[in-house]
Parts: C-alpha cells; sequence; structure tokens
C-alpha cells in the first residue's frame, strides 16, 4: 500500500518515517526547502532536531505530486490550516481514496471535527481518525506505543491497521469516530490545566485530579455527541491524557507550565516552533459545551487564562470553589 502524508511537522514526519517499514511512502511540506532538507539530508530539523530520517522516505512541497497514486491519504496539519488543505486536494485525490486525520482538535468557527470537515470537502470515501498517546520524539526513536484508528468503515480500518502498524506502534481499531475525536480536542485543553498546575508547583495530587476531572469533562461532550463512554476510557481518551498532562515533551502541557509561571499567553505562544492546539482549543471547546447545555469548567478556566483574563491561581480558585455535588455528576 502505498501512504501519503500531508504535513512534515513534527507528527507528520515521524508518521511518514514508520510507514516507510511497511512500504512506499511521500511526505508533503509545505515549504520547498523542508522537502528538499528531507531528500537530500534525511533531516527536518526545525521539527526533530538530530534525527535521521529513512532514505526511503520522499517529500515533496508539490501536492498533486504527494498524493500521485496513493492508496491512502493521512493528514497532519493544524487544525486551523486543515479545511484549506484538505481543499486543495479535491483536484488531484480519485474518489474513493481513504483519508485519515492525524490532527487533534476542532474547526474553530465551526465546531467540526476533522473527519467531518473531510466529509464535507472529499465525499465519497473512507474517512478516519488516528490518534491516541504518541508523542513523536519517542516514536521516531523507535520506542513502543499504541494508537487507536477510528473508522466506521470496518474493512478499510482493518487493512489501514496493518499498514500503518510497526513492530514498535500497535494499531487497534475502533468504530466511534467521534468519541475519539473529541477526546483528542479536550485532551489539549486538560493538558494546560494540569501543566499550570505543575508550573505552580500544587504537586502530584493536584495534577491527578485535573486529569481525572478532565477525563469526566472529556466523557460528558463526547456522550453528547453521540460517543461511546468506553473509548474515553481508552487509548484516545485517557491514555492520550496521561501522557499529554504529564510529559515535558507535551506542547501544550510546556504551555500551561509557563501561564502557572505567571507568563503572559502571548509571549509564550510567541515562543512556540510549532502548534498547541489546546491554546484556542480550550476556547472552542467553551462554545461548543454552552451550545450543547455541557458543563466544561476546566476548559472554561483555561480559555480565560490563555485568553489573559485570568491568572493562573485565580482560575484554580475558581475550580476549587465550585459547588460541591456527586462525583458521577452528569455521567450517570
Amino acid at each position: 500500500m502505498r501512504v501519503a502524508v500531508i504535513g512534515a511537522g513534527s507528527w507528520g514526519t515521524t508518521f511518514a518515517a514508520l510507514r516507510c517499514a511497511n512500504g512506499p511512502t511521500s511526505l508533503w511540506a509545505r515549504r520547498p526547502e523542508l522537502a528538499a532538507e528531507v531528500n537530500r539530508d534525511h533531516t527536518n530539523g526545525v521539527y526533530l532536531p538530530g534525527t535521521t530520517l529513512p532514505p526511503t522516505l520522499r517529500a515533496t512541497s508539490v501536492l498533486a505530486d504527494a498524493v500521485a497514486g496513493a492508496d491512502a491519504v493521512a493528514i497532519a496539519v493544524p487544525t486551523q490550516g486543515f479545511r484549506a488543505v484538505v481543499g486543495q486536494l479535491v483536484a488531484s485525490l480519485p474518489p474513493g481514496i481513504p483519508v485519515v486525520s492525524l490532527a487533534k482538535g476542532l474547526e474553530h468557527h465551526t465546531y467540526r471535527r476533522m473527519s467531518e470537515v473531510v466529509a464535507e470537502v472529499l465525499p465519497g470515501r473512507a474517512v478516519g481518525v488516528l490518534t491516541g498517546p504518541n508523542l513523536a520524539g519517542e516514536i521516531v526513536l523507535g520506542r513502543p506505543a499504541a494508537s487507536v484508528l477510528a473508522m466506521s468503515d470496518g474493512d478499510t480500518a482493518t487493512a489501514l491497521q496493518h499498514a500503518f502498524g510497526t513492530d514498535a506502534f500497535r494499531v487497534y481499531t475502533n468504530a466511534d469516530v467521534v468519541g475519539c475525536e473529541i477526546a483528542g480536542a479536550l485532551k489539549n485543553v486538560v493538558a494546560i490545566a494540569a501543566g499550570m498546575a505543575d508550573g505552580m508547583d500544587l504537586g502530584d495530587n493536584a495534577r491527578a485530579a485535573i486529569v481525572t476531572r478532565g477525563l469526566a469533562e472529556l466523557t460528558r461532550l463526547a456522550v453528547a455527541l453521540g460517543g461511546d463512554p468506553r473509548t474515553c476510557a481508552g487509548l484516545a481518551g485517557l491514555g492520550d491524557l496521561v501522557v499529554t498532562c504529564s510529559s515535558a515533551k507535551s506542547r501544550n502541557h510546556q504551555v500551561g507550565v509557563a501561564l502557572g509561571q505567571g507568563r503572559a499567553p502571548a509571549e509564550v505562544v510567541a515562543e512556540l516552533h510549532m502548534v498547541a492546539e489546546g491554546v484556542e482549543g480550550a476556547r472552542v471547546v467553551c462554545e461548543l459545551g454552552a451550545e450543547l447545555g455541557i458543563e466544561v469548567p476546566i476548559a472554561q478556566q483555561t480559555a480565560a487564562v490563555c485568553a489573559g483574563r485570568m491568572t493562573a491561581a485565580a482560575a484554580l480558585d475558581a475550580l476549587m470553589q465550585r459547588q460541591p455535588r456527586s462525583e458521577l455528576h452528569g455521567l450517570d
């Protein structure tokens, strides 16, 4: 199977490098100089410094060339540019070629999941998402990891499961696309909140409380949209929460730590070389929660801090002073 990976950031490049073990893989980079670096030096110095990529990985900055002859396409671009890139594929991607999103987030103004964006722009094909606790810096070194491929088309999911998985990268399937994508979007927001607690040096108990209550928040929203609560306890939900809320390699956690230390949101975001989806995602989750009548208090406080309307300490105090209630409120 020939696979085209669209997006040469850290995760897109990592996934493309991983895929080379199973067959021909092409990588689309927006910048021609990055594509040239991958082909010439077998490196991606901006996003994966110090890493040598497989010599069989071929990159291009021409989108039509990247997907020519592809049997499947994986899209790893940030959510705010996702629709535009998918739109550029209309003229060059034949009907029936499956598309898998590698992005974790919601479209900022429509609240669409990325699989919904693909279905709108490129109808008539199997669409899914690959998500889970997948830190690119570890996976590119060959360290073991697991992920979940969510797709309603079971036969295509099984075929891609074998095409994507390796001895060090175990892929599970799940028909619950909604649950997996909502989990992937909210875990970024919760990771910023957990990072803020770490930045204030509040200890392991505080982080555990945020992760646990974040999981409840994530589950409420996923179920309201038709997701399966069991998905939220799996790789896309709990698994991704654990790693993103605790690892110093997580961009969203890094943002939260800096905010917890009192740094200005604009300054923190400006220093990032890559997108931290949870910064803008917190606002989107709050708006979606309000539309559905679902409580998302951690997202609300995180959004306020990211927007500069509240300090991390004030946000924590607001969470601690909420009305006492049953742990299963909104879940039972």
